[in-house]
């Protein structure tokens, strides 16, 4: 008799062999997995699942409701952790793990499981979303298990495991770090990558080239927004993409044909661990390079210096944590959306040698910008004398500051 029904976030090695696990352990495995992006042989995936004991695989293709309802949600609030990373990793786990639960939900499993490490961030963000989405699951989680762990206590005992059950394992050399794509970048982690003053060689970069050998010609091309949001990219040679998805995607290969997009950074993961990684994010860069820009000629200076503080950090917090499935993440996307009703026009911009250049911006949709009030040469609707009483006003408490800190002993001239 069955121990449960479970659905399975499967992959690579690890969760090949957690499901091989799983079945003589005693469970009826669903195996699922996601497409967002990544490279993989679909066909092979699901002959293998099968092959090692899953009842049924499951493969849903999720790319277009990934850019349209995380991606460009992350390019209107410029979303960034730590001012470096783009969260990669972190977009696509909300979409994934709700076609996880729904899958669950049309296979009748009452147990979610997944191969993600105990020391990384996934663990949280894949278990937050099920709780939220599923309150009554029961999760599965064997890199936390006991028992498992005994077992498998690194790789040589998944490659000697795999032996014993004949699961096949590919044959080219394990690069010496992890990798994990999707369509808004790569990562790399772990291995050589621990060592934090390690070079990451060229061939490390799987989605950007090398900007030494990018073109030695600089690549022109226009960005369109309607509130916030790339509806339309006009290339060079006057090629036009609207479609969401193929916009996306021709924006990557801008990025990687030029090099654009790579950072390696240590960060602070959720759990309280520092980590080493490295990403290429191509098409991201762009685009939000591009909406930072446009949103300088249209948005309100209060509105866009609340929504920096506010709207910005949170949300890229809340994705990195886990917490997309909140009432926190709702609160936040409204303002963000109401933020973002000006944010209208298009910006020309040019990638060359690992850096993309903004080149120049127009926008119909908004009056906040005035070439007549910014000229040096005009009078006619703001007078330079008009800021006589401007600076006195708000140098009444700066004077009052400084009268105070003199008679205590410690005048401003020796900060």
């Amino acid at each position: 008799m069955s121990k449960g029904r479970v659905c399975l976030a499967y992959s690579g090695l690890d969760t090949s062999t957690i499901l091989k696990y799983l079945v003589l352990e005693g469970y009826t495995v669903v195996a699922y997995l996601a497409n967002v992006g990544q490279d993989e042989d679909w066909a092979e995936v699901e002959k293998k699942a099968l092959y090692l004991g899953a009842e049924k695989m499951v493969i849903r293709d999720l790319q277009k409701e990934f850019v349209e309802e995380i991606v460009h949600r992350a390019i209107q609030c410029n979303a960034i952790y730590e001012d470096r990373y783009l969260l990669g990793t972190s977009l696509a786990r909300p979409i994934i793990a709700r076609e996880q639960v729904r899958v669950a939900k049309e296979e009748n499993c009452t147990i979610l499981s997944h191969g993600c490490t105990g020391k990384g961030n996934d663990q949280v963000r894949f278990e937050l979303a099920f709780y939220a989405l599923l309150p009554t699951c029961e999760i599965l989680a064997p890199w936390r298990m006991p028992e498992f762990i005994e077992k498998f206590k690194g790789r040589a005992d998944l490659l000697r495991f795999a032996e014993e059950h004949k699961i096949p394992v590919s044959s080219s050399p394990k690069a010496p770090w992890s990798m994990d794509s999707n369509l808004v970048h790569c990562s790399y982690e772990a291995g050589a990558l621990e060592q934090v003053d390690y070079t990451p060689p060229k061939e490390l970069w799987t989605q950007t080239i090398d900007p030494e050998d990018a073109p030695d010609k600089p690549y022109h091309f226009t960005i369109f927004f309607e509130k916030g949001i790339p509806v339309k990219v006009v290339t060079e040679d006057k090629k036009e993409v609207t479609d969401s998805l193929e916009l996306f995607l021709l924006l990557n290969k801008i990025g990687h044909d030029h090099g654009v997009g790579r950072i390696d950074i240590v960060e602070n993961r959720f759990i309280g661990l520092k980590s080493r990684g490295c990403y290429d994010t191509p098409g991201l860069t762009i685009a939000r390079l591009a909406h930072i820009d446009l949103e300088g000629l249209v948005l309100d200076s209060r509105v866009r210096e609340l929504r920096d503080q506010f709207c910005t950090i949170s949300w890229s917090r809340q994705l990195y944590n886990g917490m997309y499935f909140s009432p926190e993440r709702e609160f936040i996307e409204n303002s963000i959306v109401f933020s973002q009703e000006n944010v209208n026009g298009k910006v020309r911009m040019m990638a060359y040698k690992g850096q993309a250049y903004v080149l120049g911006r127009s926008s119909e949709s908004s009056n906040l910008y005035s070439e007549e009030d910014a000229s040096m040469d005009s009078l006619s609707t703001f007078s330079p004398m008009d800021t006589t009483g401007f600076i006195a006003i708000n140098a009444i408490r700066l004077k009052k500051y400084g009268a105070q800190k003199e008679k205590d002993g410690k005048p401003l001239t020796e900060v």
